[in-house]
């Protein structure tokens, strides 16, 4: 029918742009390691100190540089500042925090690609303790 606009574009054309934009993307993973400084001696909140971690240890902190921790601890003193009742900071805080990533969608226009697939394998592997192993095995005609 005529007038239901542009016909859509070929399933190829698009696999082909997601591949290329896969391609394009930065992907990291986390890796359990603690980067980038602590935060100065002070009182901060509770939040602040969590958040402050958070970044430390996400995979994004993998790109960060000199520059870029300086900038995430000015942020910090915006953290701070809204967990201690200044809700004034909130949209600021916002922007800065899109800066690094903080949600999918930051993450989707900065292109970069967090692999959580290593995560879920990690989630899901759990050993199975030894007397509920050795039960389970005497069940299937396995165990002594």
């Amino acid at each position: 029918m005529a007038g239901r606009g542009p016909a859509p574009k070929p399933v190829l054309a698009r696999e082909s742009r997601t591949k290329a934009r896969e391609e394009a993307a930065t992907k990291v993973a986390t890796d359990g390691i603690v980067r980038g400084p602590d935060l100065p001696s002070g009182s901060w909140p509770e939040q602040t100190l969590a958040w402050w971690q958070t970044w430390r240890t996400s995979p994004m902190a993998q790109t960060f540089g000199a520059t870029d921790w300086d900038f995430l601890l000015d942020t910090a003193l915006l953290h701070a500042e809204m967990w201690s009742g200044n809700l004034a900071v909130a949209g600021e805080l916002r922007i800065r925090m899109a800066k690094f990533g903080a949600t999918p969608e930051d993450r989707l226009r900065l292109k970069i690609i967090v692999d959580t697939e290593a995560e879920q394998v990690k989630e899901t592997t759990r050993a199975i303790p030894t007397d509920r192993r050795r039960r389970l095995l005497k069940a299937v005609g396995d165990g002594s």
